[in-house]
């Protein structure tokens, strides 16, 4: 029988810069209190850190299953790190995740809040239709508790 507490990492993104094209990683340092080692936020850019009602993220997280969705009810592709999320996940209900501890692959995280998709997101992914298509499950905010490496294929647990 399949542990329902276990999910897995299915792909790592990362962006050098505000407004950069995500890259693709098989793995990725995630160090806690910081971010992801390559990643805009991991030195203090990109456009969220900018707004000051919010608290910044360390890492992003968003369901395979939920771009499944937005591509089958919209037409929207967000695949390729379209959806500026750093670590996609199968199998996970990120939004229970809220407030809770959980381990992705060596990491621990911790779940800070919903990551509601934005305008800025659908200019930048060229599908006008994303935030929409996105509303409800663009994933979830967290910050890094402990450092280590998150790996494609790892286990997230919590």
């Amino acid at each position: 029988m399949t542990d329902p507490r276990v999910g897995t990492v299915e792909r790592i993104h990362v962006a050098s810069g505000t407004g950069g094209d995500p890259e693709s990683r098989t793995a990725v340092e995630a160090v806690a209190d910081r971010g992801l080692r390559g990643d805009r936020y991991f030195d203090g850019d990109g456009i969220y850190n900018e707004q000051s009602d919010l608290e910044p993220s360390d890492v992003t997280l968003i369901a395979a299953e939920a771009l499944e969705a937005a591509a089958a009810e919209y037409g929207v592709d967000l695949e390729a790190g379209a959806h500026r999320r750093n670590v996609t996940t199968r199998g996970v209900d990120l939004a229970a995740l809220v407030g809770e501890r959980f381990r992705v692959g060596d990491a621990t995280v911790e779940g800070t809040g919903r990551c509601e998709p934005c305008g800025y997101m659908a200019d930048l992914a060229g599908e006008s239709d994303a935030a929409t298509a996105l509303d409800g499950r663009g994933g979830l905010d967290a910050r890094i508790v402990e450092s280590g490496t998150i790996e494609v294929g790892d286990d997230v647990v919590w």
